[in-house]
């Protein structure tokens, strides 16, 4: 099993969490209780979903007091623009959670450790820890250090506005195409499938994008395509 020293992570944070049974489930992906067959060993999947739920309180709760003037719709962008899938990874990468990540053979020789939907979901899961681990108020300053500190340039840059009406209102405006979605892949069984998503303008793929349902796919393509606008606005 892998055994990980999270002394680098912990000197970058400046805190330490010292259950390391906790630090284990926050990082195990389920595909090694596939491969391993040992049901008693835990993935993250719960620490997952209690971190979620701590990120989207910790981010509304910021939003209310940062932006009093500002109405429940626009507020709501704004926090899903901090709490999608892209900005999630980045966090990740940021941190370099994807070294310590547990994962499958298989799904660390077919790139797990750099999928965007993995690195965000590892990063839910590690502030499900922190919140166990921790309290709330060092979850809360994690998240307002590492998820919410450039809020301002994401709104300034106007990712707050849904990725798929952003898309398509730049690409009709600039090159007078509606854009179109494909599934690329489908992986896993039928309860926990992985859908792979191409954004399209024409023929040209311009964003990929990974979920656990094709809509979601498709806004993380839509992101993708986002990020990489200056390619295809000028192609």
């Amino acid at each position: 099993m892998q055994v990980n020293d999270y002394t680098p992570l912990y000197t970058q944070l400046g805190f330490t969490i010292s259950n390391d049974a906790l630090m284990t489930e926050a990082f195990t992906h389920r595909s090694v209780l596939n491969e391993k067959q040992r049901s008693s060993r835990k993935h993250n999947e719960r620490l997952e979903f209690l971190g979620d739920a701590v990120l989207e309180l910790v981010t509304t709760e910021f939003l209310y007091h940062r932006y009093p003037d500002a109405p429940e719709g626009e507020m709501t962008n704004y926090r899903s623009s901090v709490v999608n899938r892209l900005h999630l990874a980045a966090v990740a990468r940021t941190l370099g959670l994807g070294d310590y990540l547990i994962l499958s053979r298989g799904e660390r020789a077919s790139g797990g450790a750099e999928k965007d939907y993995l690195l965000a979901n590892v990063v839910e899961a590690f502030i499900g820890a922190i919140y166990l681990s921790k309290g709330m108020m060092i979850a809360r300053d994690f998240i307002h250090q590492w998820v919410l500190s450039n809020i301002d340039d994401i709104i300034d840059q106007g990712l707050h506005i849904d990725a798929k009406s952003h898309f398509q209102e730049l690409a009709q405006a600039h090159v007078s195409v509606t854009p179109h979605y494909e599934v690329l892949q489908e992986e896993g069984l039928d309860h926990e499938k992985i859908f792979t998503v191409g954004a399209y303008l024409n023929e040209q793929q311009v964003g990929t994008g990974t979920g656990n349902s094709k809509k979601t796919a498709q806004i993380s393509a839509a992101e993708d395509a986002l990020t990489r606008r200056a390619h295809w606005l000028e192609g």
